[in-house]
């Protein structure tokens, strides 16, 4: 097997610096790599997408769906680089490498205050955003035809464009271990993956939350539903809806979605049944709802104090243009001891930090009957066979949305300026709480950015040889004058 000698990776790159990597690689092989823009986001920043090697056989490899996953980015370059030494990869496979850098620049910027480390989940959640669910970029709640965000209808463009026979979606795991999502199967996927996260002491997701109701194709691989109607809260707590997952399908393409996590958890690869499995779900379900009536708490003293721009009557939509803020940490405001008046202020990003604070808040209630044995919920689908793994994951996702929806009301609180419903020091104590009950309670240990990239290297290449296998031979893209364009720096674009 070929061993990558590029130096090892200490942080993920921002969206500036993955530009800028890009632009290096494709100065030093202009023959070989090329750069082209594909679309801007809704902030104006260029959707770059890095593209390796000239055969007929497209794969397209995503980065950065979600804004605060960063592995992915570092990835896709690790990728290129794979690409260029490696002729295996692109004349010996007749593949050409299509590596969008990122498909969030804009919600990316957001976690810029906790990418450059060090790494601890406070630093994480205090400094985390993630859009809500509609402004996702891979999710189409309103079909394809449909499609309202300038990210996601250039995703679709290039995957029409393309017609790849193989699209990987590269995602993180905030707390927990590595997994694989498909379209179609890909017999002896599991078994690499198994080896990969070995070699590399990656823990894998033997039940992960996001897959409860999916079929397993394999240890740490699942199988993702074709996509259904529902409702907003099954949108987001299940993901089986219209999406840039399954919209190439119609052109033959396989997605594999390739999770890598940041914080691993042992005990979400132990497959042992449970010992009470009813009482576990107990606790993690009267955990959630009192968690859930905390944050409803703070959130009711929070925002009367707090107006979005648009509010404000600045005309500014907030859900139509992004802010640039600084890639700095969060800090708290110093109290202001000259007026002391409550009075509604005005935070320009009120509504961007509040949509995904509703969204968990919407789901958190639904969630806690579902998993508690007492509720009948009248649900058609009852919970699975639970083991030990899928247990492990429950307590984990409970966990997470609520130090999700902590972190995004102490930012807005921050970006107030000022604490006036005094909600910090509760924020604040939640937050250490919850993290260490990660970190004590389930066991939850950092793993380096390089072997998060390793892995979800692997993986990716592990899906490529086998998807390959059964690919038919297609039409190179479009692109007039291959290789014969001057490469722009992202900075000077």
């Amino acid at each position: 097997m070929w061993r990558c000698a590029l130096p090892p990776l200490l942080r993920y790159p921002s969206v500036d610096e993955l530009a800028a990597q890009a632009a290096a690689l494709v100065a030093r092989r202009p023959q070989d790599a090329r750069l082209r823009r594909v679309g801007t986001s809704r902030a104006g920043t260029p959707l770059w997408l890095l593209s390796v090697g000239h055969g007929s056989r497209q794969a397209l490899v995503v980065a950065g769906p979600h804004a605060n996953e960063p592995v992915g980015g570092a990835t896709v370059l690790r990728l290129a680089e794979r690409v260029l030494v490696d002729p295996r990869l692109s004349e010996g496979a007749d593949a050409t490498w299509n590596l969008l850098l990122c498909l969030d620049p804009d919600g990316s910027r957001r976690n810029e205050g906790w990418l450059p480390g060090p790494y601890s989940l406070g630093r994480y959640f205090r400094n985390f955003f993630r859009p809500g669910f509609l402004e996702q970029p891979e999710w189409l709640p309103d079909g394809a035809a449909g499609a309202r965000l300038p990210e996601t209808r250039a995703l679709l463009e290039v995957q029409d464009e393309l017609r790849p026979f193989l699209q990987c979606s590269l995602h993180g795991v905030d707390v927990g271990g590595g997994f694989v999502e498909l379209t179609r199967d890909l017999p002896g996927l599991a078994r690499r993956v198994a080896h990969t996260a070995t070699r590399l002491g990656i823990p894998r997701e033997l039940g992960p939350y996001d897959t409860l109701y999916w079929p397993s194709l394999g240890p740490a691989v699942y199988r993702i539903p074709p996509p259904r109607p529902g409702d907003l809260a099954a949108a987001i707590t299940e993901a089986a809806v219209e999406s840039t997952w399954y919209h190439p399908h119609r052109h033959g393409t396989i997605t594999a979605v390739v999770e890598a996590p940041m914080w691993g958890v042992a005990g979400v690869e132990n497959g042992a049944p449970p010992a009470d499995a009813d009482a576990f779900l107990r606790t993690v379900s009267h955990t959630l709802r009192h968690d859930t009536r905390i944050l409803e708490q703070l959130l009711a003293r929070i925002r009367p104090f707090v107006q979005g721009a648009t509010e404000a009557g600045t005309g500014v939509g907030l859900l139509d243009a992004w802010p640039r803020p600084a890639a700095a940490s969060v800090v708290p405001p110093a109290r202001d001891t000259a007026d002391t008046r409550p009075r509604t202020l005005v935070v320009p990003d009120a509504a961007r930090l509040l949509a995904p604070v509703d969204d968990y808040l919407l789901v958190c209630p639904g969630l806690a009957d579902a998993w508690d044995p007492d509720v009948d919920t009248g649900a058609a689908r009852p919970l699975p066979p639970l083991n030990t793994a899928h247990l492990a994951a429950l307590r984990i996702a409970g966990r997470r949305l609520a130090l999700r929806t902590a972190g995004l009301l102490y930012q807005l609180v921050i970006a107030s300026g000022r604490d006036q419903a005094d909600a910090l020091p509760e924020l604040d104590r939640l937050i250490d709480e919850w993290c260490a009950d990660y970190r004590d309670g389930c066991g939850a240990r950092w793993i380096s950015v390089a072997r998060q990239v390793e892995y979800q290297s692997r993986v990716v290449l592990s899906a490529f040889e086998l998807a390959r296998r059964h690919a038919p031979v297609r039409s190179r893209s479009g692109e007039p004058g291959w290789g014969t364009e001057t490469v722009v720096p992202m900075h000077r674009e």
